[in-house]
């Protein structure tokens, strides 16, 4: 058995089935594409589900990947164990109803036995025990001795999810020795102990799960394999753990420089330097792929890595930012197997590095919190949780941590629950505003051929209407005033996608109000009718120009904006989303704080400038890797084929984009940003207008500045702003006198006030309740006795509409003496079914119930009388 690198075992196994007629495909991004079912991608078949079930088709019958993978349900346990990680890779090898088990099984031996020159007598195959035709082949064809071929049942080697496709297993074992053996002569495959390590599985998907216990064989039969390749390193590396593998474990030796500590000599710190590696791993990947921290979905489980690795950096002694190091380790060791992690390098950093900030400000306060809420075996409620998370930044999962190590618990149900509350009210109830008829998603167009789009070229076209849908059933036809869904032969209309939103028009007396597309490339015309229109009728489709011209301008014009924020603010800033249509471009990117003035005006220019210079747009396919070579920018996680589309506006801007464009950039005609403002942690939005927007926004502006000088009463628009600073400085004038006034009269109120004090054993006692005063006045003339007298204490009320407010003020003297402010105005405010408090010289309150506000003034005196030494 030769040692290997793990990229070099990445590399062999993936070259290793294309010699077998596979195509290679990169990783899949982890950011799951059009699967709600998953936050993230957590196996190597999960980004291919549609290929399975026939959804889309794929590129090839025989595929081979390395897919890249996150798991979270253990993080807790991350670190403690050397077993458990966040991220790994898996190596695996797809057959969409070509080959099956007579391949599989001896391809699979072939790589281990023969490319990696594992010995045979260390591999023990297992097999489901009612799969005869597997158990054969391992036997009469592999040639390996029975004995060693294991039958385990459904539980271990027979995969399925609820209904639907389903199969048995084929596992490959590989011996680790006795010394990892728990003793007994009956060892084997399925034993609890770590003697035999699963390296490879084998997914048979040759049946259908009925529901009913009951299985159908299934036409087209499928393999599924998935194997490891860091657990398959460390069998080859001759290694425990996989953080021994080579590329990890330099990884962790950085943090070992990083911290002063040696991996191997305390149990403590060797928990700490592992969690750091894993999620160092795991967040330099998810940044790449587009995920940014937050406090929702995958951007949460991205926070909660960063933060957890951060505390325990502080738990081994880095006492200053260092993540930013560790993601140029990850980077260093992975770069071969993922060279976008160098382009991707400015973004991760910056992400990290504002990630890890943002957390050093608030961890020292948090932690101060929790010590003074540990109590030695106890539990932590759920609301002090809560607080940690929503003030301080604790994900819960970093809580429960430090609160394991004093043997405490966390009130997890109680945390949840309020973090439910909190997810409602921030949620926007978003319903779709069209009916079933206007929706194509869940029908099947079976049989029907994907619809071949010329709308690049075409803003009209000669077509068959080969489809027709009416209340989610197809139908031969539509008659005038129905709503429905047409699907053409062949179309000019722009389908929504990219951002970009879809054309509408006419088809013959068909109204078309949006276009949609099916995974399987087929458009969806949704409209009216305003006449018949059936199955087989050849129709003229027409796309309404004038609003297809203005999305071209903010199409290339996003291009364009895309293109000056990263020249002005650096290359971090990638898409993170976009909107194109008729009137706007809304932008989204990443970037980590607000635009300047400056800033927005050097972009404005910037796009401006590349307008004016009327720049030719070069709009077409051609091959991934020229595409790549000419520097294109691809969305984050956005899967490309073989053949993409190209949009470059000269050396200004080139972008793989599917979307509609202008031919000439001088064809845009004017750009101007309306709105700059951030969306999430990390992500900023800008709203642009181009063109004819421009103008009317223009316009706008110039009516606003006439009305506004009539107004004023100026006769030109050009003094609006020469008046316009005149009359604020004469309100601000007004405003002073208004306040010199309202302060006589408050000093003429507070001396009738206090000549009406009450003398409680030395301290001066007012209380008394104002009309027509608002809170902060209140606060004003307390402030003015405690800073007047330092042996008085007033209390002052008011209301205003349905609020009452009470206001204390207690002079240092008083204070002395045992007032307290917090204290009074709380028992006042109490008694008007109210509550409040604050410091022991100035407190406000508030009541409930104003028909008790006169007793609650009236309660002063006995009150204060209570505390006085």
């Amino acid at each position: 058995m030769k040692w290997m690198s793990l990229n070099e075992l990445r590399e062999r196994y993936l070259s290793f089935f294309e010699s077998k007629g596979h195509l290679r495909l990169g990783s899949f991004s982890l950011v799951p594409n059009n699967d709600k079912s998953l936050l993230l991608i957590n196996s190597g078949m999960a980004p291919m589900k549609k290929y399975f079930t026939g959804e889309i088709t794929p590129p090839r019958n025989r595929v081979t990947t390395c897919q890249k993978c996150i798991r979270t349900p253990d993080l807790e346990c991350v670190g403690i164990t050397a077993r458990h990680g966040t991220y790994f890779e898996m190596l695996g090898n797809f057959s969409f109803g070509d080959y099956f088990k007579n391949e599989a099984i001896p391809w699979a031996w072939e790589f281990l036995t023969k490319e990696l020159e594992i010995p045979e007598n260390l591999l023990w195959p297992s097999v489901y025990e009612e799969d005869d035709e597997a158990y054969a082949i391992w036997r009469d064809v592999i040639g390996v001795p029975e004995e060693r071929i294991v039958k385990l049942g459904k539980a271990d080697n027979f995969w399925e999810h609820g209904t639907g496709p389903c199969g048995p297993c084929s596992e490959i074992y590989f011996d680790r020795g006795e010394k990892y053996g728990c003793g007994s002569p009956d060892c084997k495959p399925g034993c609890e102990c770590d003697r035999y390590m699963e390296i490879w599985n084998n997914v048979f998907t040759q049946f259908n799960n009925m529901g009913d216990g009951t299985y159908t064989e299934l036409e087209h039969k499928n393999i599924d394999t998935g194997m490891g390749l860091e657990r398959l390193a460390c069998v080859i590396q001759g290694v425990d753990n996989m953080f021994e593998v080579d590329t990890i474990r330099n990884i962790l030796d950085k943090v070992c420089e990083i911290s002063g500590k040696e991996y191997g000599k305390d149990r403590k710190t060797d928990i700490s330097i592992r969690a750091i590696t894993d999620h160092a791993r795991a967040s330099t990947f998810m940044i790449s792929d587009g995920v940014i921290p937050s406090n929702e979905g995958r951007g949460y489980v991205l926070r909660r890595l960063i933060r957890r690795a951060a505390r325990h950096g502080r738990l081994i002694g880095i006492d200053r930012p260092f993540l930013v190091e560790m993601v140029e380790a990850v980077i260093k060791e992975n770069a071969s197997g993922y060279p976008e992690l160098n382009d991707k390098q400015e973004l991760i950093k910056k992400v990290i590095s504002n990630e890890e900030a943002s957390f050093s400000k608030t961890i020292d306060q948090g932690l101060n919190m929790l010590s003074e809420l540990m109590v030695e075996g106890g539990m932590l409620s759920g609301e002090d949780a809560f607080r940690l998370y929503d003030t301080y930044g604790f994900p819960l999962d970093l809580t429960i941590d430090i609160l394991a190590e004093k043997g405490m618990t966390v009130d997890e149900d109680g945390f949840n629950t309020l973090m439910q509350q909190q997810r409602e009210k921030a949620r926007n109830a978003r319903k779709a505003s069209d009916g079933e008829s206007w929706s194509s998603d869940g029908i099947a167009f079976d049989g029907v051929d994907a619809t071949c789009f010329v709308g690049y070229t075409q803003n009209e076209c000669e077509a068959t209407v080969v489809d027709i849908v009416v209340e989610g059933e197809h139908v031969n036809s539509a008659v005038a005033g129905q709503k429905a869904i047409v699907v053409l032969s062949e179309t000019a209309f722009y389908a929504e996608s990219g951002g970009q939103i879809g054309d509408t028009g006419v088809i013959g007396d068909f109204k078309v109000l949006d276009t949609k597309k099916t995974a399987q490339g087929i458009f969806t015309h949704i409209g009216v009718a305003n006449g018949d229109i059936a199955v087989g009728d050849k129709v003229t489709a027409k796309i309404d120009l004038a609003r297809r011209e203005a999305i071209r301008r903010n199409h290339t014009a996003a291009h364009l904006l895309q293109a000056a924020l990263r020249k002005v603010l650096g290359t971090h800033v990638e898409q993170a989303g976009q909107l194109v249509n008729e009137r706007s471009v809304r932008f989204d990117f990443t970037h980590f704080s607000a635009l300047t003035a400056d800033e927005i005006a050097e972009v404005e220019a910037l796009v401006n400038t590349a307008i004016l210079e009327g720049i030719v747009v070069d709009n077409r396919e051609m091959p991934i890797d020229e595409a790549r070579a000419l520097g294109a920018m691809a969305l984050f996680g956005e899967k490309y084929g073989d053949i993409v589309r190209v949009v470059k506006a000269g050396e200004f801007s080139t972008e793989l984009c599917g979307g509609t464009h202008v031919d000439n950039t001088a064809k845009i005609g004017l750009f101007r940003i309306i709105s700059e403002n951030g969306i999430a942690a990390g992500t900023r939005r800008i709203e642009a207008y181009t063109g004819f927007s421009v103008l009317e926004l223009i316009n706008h502006y110039k009516s606003l500045l006439t009305d506004t000088a009539v107004t004023l009463k100026v006769g030109n628009i050009e003094d609006v702003a020469v008046k316009a600073n005149a009359v604020v400085k004469q309100m601000k004038d007004d405003a002073k006198k208004i306040e010199s006034l309202e302060s006589k009269l408050a000093s003429g109120k507070l001396n009738d006030i206090m000549a009406n004090a009450t003398d409680i054993n030395g301290v001066k006692v007012a209380a008394t309740l104002l009309e027509g005063v608002a809170a902060d006045e209140l606060r004003k003339m307390t402030d003015t006795v405690k800073a007047e007298n330092d042996m008085a204490v007033a209390v002052l009320g008011c209301i205003n509409g349905a609020k009452l407010t009470f206001c204390a003020g207690v002079g240092k003297g008083a204070i002395e003496r045992g007032a307290h402010a917090g204290n009074i105005v709380r028992a006042v405010a109490q008694v008007a079914g109210g509550n409040g408090g604050g410091k022991s010289d100035s407190a406000m309150a508030g009541g409930k119930e104003i028909d008790k506000a006169a007793d609650a003034i009236a309660a002063v005196n006995s009150i204060v009388e209570g505390m006085i030494k």
